[in-house]
């Protein structure tokens, strides 16, 4: 485990580090052309305590329009490796500087079923946070530093509905519902770092999107 990490991170980074990829989501059973892709979990301190860096996809995107999610995206050829795709795309989304990131661990890939991609969570840790906001508000329409302490509160968590009859966790924070793979994601860091509170999984609500036009 990296020294950079502040005290209150270091268990999740710990059970994160041991962590079944199977015990998140179902991998695929031919890895063969799906795209490979980053996504970056950057935890830091911000006015509110610890916090976890968040954006929201602007609504004429074709795939996922207005959905919240961690800075991320397609890891090119030219990107050494996850780490790098992950800050690339981080700095492209939200204009954080990389410089002030130590990233802290990189996590086996998880599949994500509606866009054929394999995504590799990268941890980091905002050592010098800098400041953020839609560089292009074509792809991105908000940016948040939500603190741990909203996505543990149990008033802003609740189960999402899905159309096709599964149901996920979700989170109503920073004026966003987040929900999908992110909400699954975050809900698995809440229960590894310890910062789980008991929540009532009878509220639930309405999938917010229409599902991704073919």
């Amino acid at each position: 485990m990296s020294s950079a990490a502040p005290d209150w991170l270091r268990p999740l980074i710990a059970a994160a580090a041991a962590v079944d990829p199977a015990s998140i989501m179902v991998p695929p059973d031919d890895v063969d052309g799906l795209r490979e892709s980053a996504v970056l979990i950057l935890f830091g301190e911000g006015p509110e305590g610890p916090d976890v860096l968040l954006l929201r996809r602007s609504e004429g995107l074709r795939h996922h329009p207005g959905q919240p999610a961690f800075p991320g995206g397609g890891i090119d050829p030219t990107d050494a490796g996850p780490q790098a795709a992950a800050l690339r795309e981080a700095q492209e989304e939200t204009g954080l500087d990389p410089a002030g990131v130590d990233v802290l661990l990189t996590m086996p890939q998880l599949f994500l079923p509606p866009s054929g991609h394999l995504v590799t969570p990268v941890l980091g840790w905002w050592r010098a946070p800098s400041e953020v906001a839609p560089v292009d508000p074509v792809e991105v329409a908000a940016v948040a530093r939500v603190p741990i302490a909203a996505l543990a509160d149990p008033a802003n968590r609740v189960v999402v509905n899905h159309p096709l009859r599964y149901d996920s966790p979700g989170f109503q924070v920073a004026g966003m519902l987040v929900w999908g793979f992110t909400a699954g994601i975050l809900d698995q860091l809440l229960r590894l770092g310890g910062w789980e509170r008991p929540w009532d999984r009878t509220v639930t609500v309405a999938f917010p999107i229409p599902l991704p036009r073919r």
